[in-house]
């Protein structure tokens, strides 16, 4: 195995009395592709931390490659001390880089490089941060959340530019789909300690799932243990005057070690109480748009959603997004057509700007409204420290302050507070904002669950085909078009990402999205079947079942953990091959079932 540029080994790092990092370990070769994952507090960040030199471990080594670059992205960084944000970027580039990579990065993540940084969002200042790290092309490049921020096209490009680099990375995210297509191992930090699995992160959760089996497999064992150990406690110490104080030990020993296998935090639990049921039609908006000053940022759009529909919205920053939604939500007034409201809708919404919460005010005080210890849960009342364990707070978190709560524990506040609420209709903008794995699962099957109507501002596009039931596009110049399905689906339908002005597509605003009924079943688009499309009918199986086994055996080549360190250049090329045939895969699929449906309407007729 060739020796690892950056090694770190028996890691504890301890905050307060708690001990965040307790033996971990983490190991880098050339060329590497791991994501760091874990639960929203698990010291993921800290121990990149340690990884990148800028904290030190109470105990354990690090090694680096004396020589190696090592590149850092930080949550928060700092731009200080520099005159914009091109300097700040140029600042990071080494001997013999080219100069003009600082502007190309820079323009690629929305920025100029004039922005001074006193003048900078958080957003903006993590995108110049990220052009930083990526600016020299290093050796070892540590990532941290290096998606917040950034729009579905740009996290697409991000994707193929990390792709194209030789640097080992590591990779700490809440993106799926961005760990499943840049991973080639997986390091899993849970409970001060790091597990790794050889593979790429689309593994990781059936691997996590039969290691937890496992443990309860062995707690039930211990379980069974300690029950005899307690019953010659309780039936033979007190028979007999000289105690075995060994075998006490031993069972005080044996509580020790139960007490932490049952340190895994507990499951969120996520509920949304519906208000009262709702019309079948929830919004009708007919041929609306809306401009602010000379920019037209909804165009003549029309839409229908129903009792049940899913609708998730996506495009590029400043697309015009929210200003559709709040058309859509009566919060604004169209320039021109209308939207109507369906009767008894009660709406909850989600914004993604934490500044709903202030500072100084209390976990309890956010979801009490200052009331006392109860909170309306859905009409109901509970208390509150009991619906925050719902969310992973624990009972000392009452009355902690919002401003020492990490971004994840923000969002998790954020959404206690919107799901408290009575509604059959949900706007959640950015839900996935700042959550872990675990939590964005049962967000998921709380969606799933909804009774109600949901409407969903997302760049997660593994979120998007877990819940939607349909695509609200920004194509570009104000227009938004509706894809069936889910992000994945778009992608077919369209033949591209989330990009706009692609050539070749003309895009079209459709007058109204069919109901979740009548998606059940699609409506195809003609009533004939021509000569080429009986072919591809009878073809496309074939195809098909080849595509499948050329994509096996690519990403069996591309499993390799050493094939990247070996040969960089065909690496690049075979995952370039793959990325094409899986959409001919895809595009293939999406035509062969449109042509099924089409016979089998053509036979009843």
């Amino acid at each position: 195995m060739a020796a690892p540029l950056l090694l770190l080994q028996d890691i504890h790092v301890t905050f307060g009395n708690t001990a965040l990092l307790d033996g971990a370990e983490l190991s880098l070769a050339a060329g590497e592709r791991l994501c760091l994952v874990g639960r929203n507090g698990s010291g993921k960040s800290t121990l990149l931390k340690v990884a990148a030199g800028l904290v030190e471990a109470d105990a354990g080594s690090r090694f680096a490659q004396p020589g190696a670059t090592v590149r850092y992205l930080p949550q928060e960084p700092s731009l200080s001390g520099y005159a914009n944000t091109h300097s700040y970027v140029e600042a990071g580039l080494m001997a013999g880089d080219d100069p003009a990579r600082a502007y190309y990065l820079l323009g690629k993540l929305g920025l100029a490089g004039t922005e001074r940084p006193e003048a900078l969002s958080g957003g903006e200042a993590r995108r110049a941060a990220l052009a930083r790290a990526l600016a020299p092309r290093p050796d070892i490049l540590l990532l941290d959340e290096p998606t917040n921020h950034l729009d579905l096209p740009a996290i697409e490009w991000l994707e193929n530019e990390l792709a194209g680099m030789k640097s080992a990375l590591v990779l700490i995210s809440h993106d799926r789909r961005f760990l499943e297509n840049l991973s080639r191992a997986t390091v899993w930090l849970d409970r001060g300690v790091t597990r790794r699995l050889e593979r790429g992160f689309a593994f990781f959760e059936v691997w996590r799932d039969e290691v937890l089996a496992q443990e309860e497999i062995e707690r039930h064992k211990l379980d069974r243990r300690i029950a005899m150990e307690e019953d010659w406690v309780r039936y033979g110490v007190s028979a007999r005057r000289k105690r075995n104080q060994g075998r006490l030990a031993k069972l005080r020993a044996m509580r020790k070690g139960r007490s932490e296998q049952l340190k895994v935090a507990g499951a969120v639990k996520m509920t949304v109480i519906e208000g009262e049921e709702g019309g079948t039609r929830v919004i009708d908006a007919k041929r609306i748009s809306k401009s602010w000053g000379d920019r037209t940022v909804v165009r003549d759009f029309s839409l229908r959603i129903h009792r049940g529909d899913r609708v998730g919205v996506v495009g590029p920053n400043g697309a015009g997004k929210t200003t559709l939604i709040n058309l859509l939500t009566g919060v604004l007034a169209p320039d021109s057509g209308n939207v109507k409201i369906g009767v008894n809708v009660v709406m909850a919404r989600l914004d993604q700007s934490r500044a709903l919460l202030e500072p100084e005010d209390t976990l309890a005080n956010v979801l009490t409204g200052g009331s006392g210890d109860l909170v309306s849960v859905g009409g109901e009342m509970r208390h509150v420290v009991s619906y925050m364990k719902d969310f992973l707070f624990t009972p000392q978190q009452a009355r902690t302050p919002v401003r020492v709560l990490s971004g994840g524990e923000r969002a998790r506040l954020l959404l206690a507070k919107a799901l408290a609420e009575l509604s059959n209709l949900l706007v959640l903008d950015e839900p996935t904002n700042d959550l872990d794995l675990e939590t964005l699962d049962l967000l998921e099957e709380m969606i799933d669950d909804y009774p109600g109507t949901a409407i969903i501002v997302s760049h997660d596009r593994d979120f998007l085909d877990r819940v939607a039931t349909s695509i609200l596009l920004a194509e570009g110049d104000g227009r938004f078009v509706e894809y069936a399905g889910g992000y994945s689906d778009m992608v077919a339908q369209r033949g591209r990402g989330a990009a706009v002005g692609s050539e070749g597509v003309t895009p079209s605003v459709r007058p109204a999205a069919p109901s979740a009924k009548e998606r059940a079943r699609p409506v195809s688009l003609k009533r004939k079947m021509n000569f080429s499309d009986k072919h591809a009918l009878e073809t496309l199986p074939k195809r098909l079942a080849e595509l499948d086994k050329e994509i096996a055996q690519l990403q069996a080549q591309l499993s390799d953990p050493d094939f990247y360190a070996r040969d960089p250049r065909n690496f690049s090329h075979l995952s370039q091959v793959l990325a094409r045939v899986q959409h001919e895969h895809a595009a293939g699929e999406e035509r062969w079932l449109q042509l099924e449906m089409l016979r089998e309407e053509l036979e009843r007729e």
